[in-house]
């Protein structure tokens, strides 16, 4: 009895220890949680600081510049409107000068006239009241009064100093958080679904601004600036770090709000691509554009491999159109038939360019809505159930499947006699133009 109580309270304290060993780990991580966030505080305040003094000090030398230049331009009037009006004053001092000077001779021969001294005679008076003729003594320049003349001032309207103020003390906001946050990260094949949201109600929101970029290299490029609040980025390596970060722009007003805290994502699906090497059909670098060109094809564009899965969304983004044909068709399938012209066959369900969609090579009552340059179709799936059929052929495999294309869709269970993980893609275009992004 001893021993097996011995045991028991062993069995009791290895638990505990784990507990214990558990309850420690998760302490830990979330010591290194507060860390984490001690530092996003610490570091997102000093980059605000150095932002708001570099900002401002650019607004310091922006508006000494302004203020200087406005001098320059100023003291240039000034300087100009001075020139101008001394020199019609300047041109009748000389004139003046020269009448005082000439005055003052004729007062000295004069003098010289009256004096009586020996030598001066009849003639010499004769020349000297000859000569104060010609001069015109009662002939008298112009002098224009003071308030004939400029008298220069400086009208300076002080109640820009309050309105500078009154901008001034309004000029910039510090924000606790940004407006908006990231919200969810999915993983898609060669891309990343990021969903965002607005954290502040009060922030009227104009448009959003997404950018990523590979975990700590480079630059972040822009993804998507519009009204949405989730965005698709393709042209995502898989098995690889990527940073995520959203802003938004308020209404009515130009400038970005703060970036919101980025989040890590990345994707371990590999990316679809549509299978090369089929005439008829060009495709993109990455494999992921078809192109139905001019050259003659008979054949379904498949996928270069199963890469379908249940539980994921596979898209269809049509970019541009061309003739359609009854037998064109965008879908999925169970496998390879390169012997068929269209997706509308057994094993395989689709949509054509009109909005039929078709299971196992019939078509259903309900529709989609026809296919325009931009249309977006999507498929998912999701396993229902698997148990016997009611004519004893074996176990049927059910699939609920959901087309959406548009703001319609159509839900229908598919039935598949054998077991099927993953599925292949395929479309087929009769006439050439058609092309398909798919994601």
């Amino acid at each position: 009895m001893e021993e097996a109580e011995v045991e028991r309270l062993i069995v009791e304290a290895r638990e505990s220890m784990e507990a214990a060993a558990n309850y420690q780990r998760e302490l830990q991580h979330r010591l290194k949680g507060l860390s984490q966030a001690r530092t996003q505080i610490k570091e997102s305040a000093a980059q605000t600081r150095e932002t708001l003094r570099q900002h401002f000090q650019d607004m310091r030398n922006g508006v000494t510049k302004m203020l200087e230049e406005r001098l320059a331009v100023l003291l240039q009037q000034v300087e100009a409107i001075e020139l101008q009006n001394i020199k019609p004053l300047d041109d009748c001092q000389k004139v003046l000068e020269h009448g005082i000077s000439t005055a003052q001779d004729l007062l000295r021969e004069g003098a010289v006239a009256v004096s009586g001294k020996p030598g001066t005679d009849h003639q010499t008076l004769c020349n000297f009241t000859n000569k104060a003729l010609h001069i015109q003594l009662d002939s008298l320049p112009e002098v224009p009064s003071l308030i004939e003349v400029p008298c220069l001032s400086a009208q300076l309207d002080d109640s820009l100093l309050s309105v500078a103020r009154d901008q001034i003390s309004s000029h910039g906001t510090v924000a606790s958080r940004p407006p908006v946050q990231i919200e969810e990260l999915t993983e898609r094949p060669g891309g990343i679904l990021v969903k965002w949201c607005k954290v502040d109600d009060d922030f009227v929101v104009q448009d959003y601004r997404l950018q990523y970029r590979r975990h700590n290299s480079g630059h972040f490029e822009d993804a998507y600036v519009g009204h949405e609040c989730e965005f698709i980025v393709l042209q995502i390596d898989p098995n690889v770090d990527y940073q995520f970060r959203v802003c938004a722009r308020g209404d009515g007003r130009q400038e970005w709000s703060p970036w919101s805290v980025p989040q890590m994502g990345h994707t371990c699906l590999i990316p679809h691509e549509w299978s090369p090497g089929l005439e008829g059909y060009s495709l993109s670098s990455r494999r992921n554009i078809a192109l139905r060109n001019d050259s003659p094809c008979q054949s379904v564009l498949y996928s270069k491999s199963a890469t379908y899965f249940p539980g994921q969304t596979l898209t269809f983004r049509v970019e541009t159109t061309g003739q359609p044909d009854k037998r064109d068709s965008i879908g999925v399938c169970v496998e390879k038939d390169n012997g068929c012209d269209s997706m509308q066959r057994d094993k395989a369900v689709c949509i054509s360019p009109g909005g039929a969609v078709f299971v196992n090579g019939k078509e259903m009552t309900n529709q989609l809505p026809p296919v325009s340059p931009g249309s977006t179709i999507t498929f998912d799936m999701a396993l229902v159930s698997l148990g016997p059929s009611n004519n004893n052929e074996g176990p049927h495999h059910k699939r609920r499947v959901t087309i959406s294309s548009g703001t319609r869709e159509v839900v229908f269970d598919w039935l598949l006699e054998q077991s099927c993980d993953a599925l292949y893609f395929g479309c087929s275009f009769i006439h050439p133009s058609w092309k398909v992004l798919v994601f």
